[in-house]
């Protein structure tokens, strides 16, 4: 789906900050924060130019191939700028960060959809069957991301509840990175799984529409996409080292958590122009497709991110563990069941897009509230 002119210029308007926000940093030694804020200006047009691209080049690659590649890289400048966090050793900003990308999915993206697309076009319906299983995915996921939090402490030797003699740090450690990697393996093998299983009952599921579907006539060449993928790609990777560089001391100066800037700012940053695309398509009232952005943007950092950095992770010093606090895992189980319920009849108002809302800014406060 493709931004009409002017939204596209207004967005890529902002690659003025990316100059700015190198001459800030390496030329003027601005303070953490005004490189904060204008790394994360920058990054937001790098991340359309991506999703551009790569749109362009599906449609050379085919729909199987093209599909997969648009899964792959949905996600690219979030996935970036976690990598920078691994090495900096910000794990917890990490965790938080595929926390905050789920919940800013189905609360806030699928909230907003739902209001929009309400108040514009009043009841709207989509195929119940289709949200009912990715619904059922993304219920799968928030469990298989719950589970080893749970046993974590069980693992390691240090549930009370358990009576048995404590393991040695170094096996206790070796045992708790095997149970990560092991449902990280897990996970990943479900989302290929769940991509085939998408791309095998695309023709039977899609239901018969009186819309023709959207046909995208190329605007690059082959070349001009793949030279586009790759300069938005390392200015993301240039952004997202700079962003990385000032979190702590913006975090600081500001007085936020780094829950708060992993929850909430860090995946608005990284999908923002894909946050506004599944609203504009639920304005013209095409639901089953904003729920599949939605939907699938939660499954694609759940069954697929969130593993890749548990092994990107085993590059650095610190290692990334599927081990989520009490705090975490209840926005997520809320979020989870809440947005499966919405999902189940096959039908959507504004009032749900505003309960959805609501959740997200209660959620929100609560990690604003937060000690660092």
């Amino acid at each position: 789906m493709k931004f009409n002119t002017s939204q596209l210029l207004n967005i890529q308007s902002l690659l003025i900050f990316l100059p700015i926000a190198l001459l800030g940093k390496y030329v003027l030694d601005l303070d953490d924060v005004p490189v904060f804020i204008l790394a994360a200006l920058a990054i937001i047009p790098l991340a359309k130019l991506v999703g551009e691209a790569t749109e362009e080049l599906a449609h050379y690659m085919g729909e199987t191939w093209g599909g997969l590649l648009n899964a792959t890289l949905g996600n690219a400048a979030e996935l970036i700028i976690t990598i920078f966090a691994l090495e900096a050793g910000k794990v917890e900003l990490v965790r938080a960060s595929i926390v905050g990308s789920i919940l800013g999915n189905l609360l806030l993206v699928l909230g907003l959809s739902l209001l929009v697309g309400g108040i514009k076009n009043g009841l709207q319906s989509f195929d119940r069957k289709a949200a009912s299983i990715n619904a059922t995915m993304v219920i799968l996921a928030f469990m298989a991301m719950a589970v080893p939090s749970f046993f974590d402490r069980a693992v390691i030797g240090k549930d009370p509840l358990i009576v048995h003699e404590a393991p040695a740090a170094a096996d206790a450690a070796g045992r708790e990175l095997l149970f990560t990697e092991g449902i990280a393996v897990i996970l990943i093998a479900l989302y290929a799984l769940n991509v085939l299983y998408t791309f095998a009952s695309k023709d039977k599921t899609t239901p018969v529409t009186h819309e023709p579907a959207e046909v995208h006539h190329a605007r690059w060449s082959k070349q001009t996409a793949l030279i586009v993928l790759g300069l938005a790609t390392l200015g993301i990777v240039l952004m997202s080292e700079t962003l990385v560089g000032a979190v702590e001391g913006a975090t600081h100066e500001l007085g936020l958590s780094e829950f708060f800037v992993g929850i909430i700012i860090v995946p608005l940053i990284g999908n923002v122009a894909e946050h506004l695309v599944a609203v504009q398509v639920a304005f013209k009232n095409r639901m089953d497709l904003s729920l599949a952005i939605s939907f699938g943007s939660s499954l694609q950092i759940s069954l697929f991110v969130a593993p890749v950095l548990v092994f990107i992770s085993l590059l650095f010093s610190e290692n990334l563990l599927l081990v989520f606090n009490p705090y975490e895992l209840i926005s997520l189980a809320v979020a989870s069941f809440i947005a499966a319920h919405v999902a189940q009849d096959g039908e959507s108002n504004w009032l749900e897009g505003t309960m959805l809302l609501a959740l997200y800014a209660i959620i929100g406060l609560a990690f604003f509230v937060l000690p660092n």
